[in-house]
């Protein structure tokens, strides 16, 4: 059996067309959606609507911490535009959603990322794609579980639970060989980037499941620069699975 895996996609609809030549099955950890491209701040949502220029600014903040600035030059921009601010993203969305569900091998199963808005997903996963939250599959004999998603962060973005109901969904998975999730669990080495230099939130849940019920494998995405790709937990050989928009690489898997 053999299994391509790709995360934080980012508009990159070529390169995912191509992710599951010569796999049994494709799956994907989230962050479909491309608001804005921090290594090219003329690519995606945010630009398209208020310029790069603005981009740039706002990249400057968020990457100084400086997210109530960043806050506030949000709300002034959205303030002038003619429509408002949830129908210009939903619109702009649904636009990338069509694109990037359109280029999904047969068979696909994907779970959500912190920048997706699960709400539009069943518009326009085909029958080929089976989305998964807080649920599992058998795949080639391996009980594959998914946990979508991100947590709580000041930068707000649009799929961010709490911890306690992020935990909820990693434990109603039980025991699998393979625990696939959008962010990482709660380790420095895995949740530091090297680019942005600062730490992203990775998942307590996450790691005490690993402790506790040790999978052979822990796939996982969110980090697009980490400190480390891969390290073992336990019996558990935990991998980030790339940066797929800058890459176009999946990972893959065989068993």
């Amino acid at each position: 059996m053999r299994v391509h895996v790709v995360s934080d996609v980012h508009g990159n609809s070529g390169a995912l067309a191509r992710a599951g030549d010569g796999a049994d099955a494709l799956i994907c950890l989230g962050d479909l959606v491309l608001f804005l491209d921090y290594a090219d701040h003329s690519r995606g949502i945010f630009p398209d609507l208020f310029g790069t220029a603005n981009a740039d600014r706002l990249v400057e903040l968020r990457t100084a911490r400086r997210f109530d600035e960043a806050r506030d030059l949000g709300r002034s921009l959205w303030a002038g535009l003619a429509v408002d601010r949830d129908t210009a993203i939903e619109s702009a969305v649904r636009r990338q959603y069509a694109e990037l569900f359109a280029a999904f091998p047969t068979p696909t199963y994907a779970t959500y990322g912190n920048v997706d808005i699960p709400t539009l997903w069943s518009e326009y996963a085909g029958p080929g794609t089976t989305v998964l939250d807080g649920q599992r599959i058998e795949l080639g004999g391996l009980v594959l579980g998914f946990v979508g998603g991100g947590l709580r962060t000041p930068m707000r973005t649009p799929y961010e639970i709490s911890d306690e109901e992020y935990a909820a969904k990693v434990e109603a998975l039980g025991e699998v060989d393979v625990l696939c999730s959008h962010i990482p669990p709660d380790v420095p080495d895995l949740t530091y980037d090297t680019v942005a230099r600062r730490f992203e939130r990775g998942s307590r849940a996450l790691l005490d499941a690993l402790r506790r019920t040790r999978p052979r494998y822990a796939l996982f995405g969110h980090v697009h620069q980490p400190l480390v790709r891969r390290m073992r937990i336990g019996s558990t050989e935990c991998v980030n699975v790339g940066h797929f928009a800058s890459t176009g690489r999946p990972f893959a898997l065989e068993w």
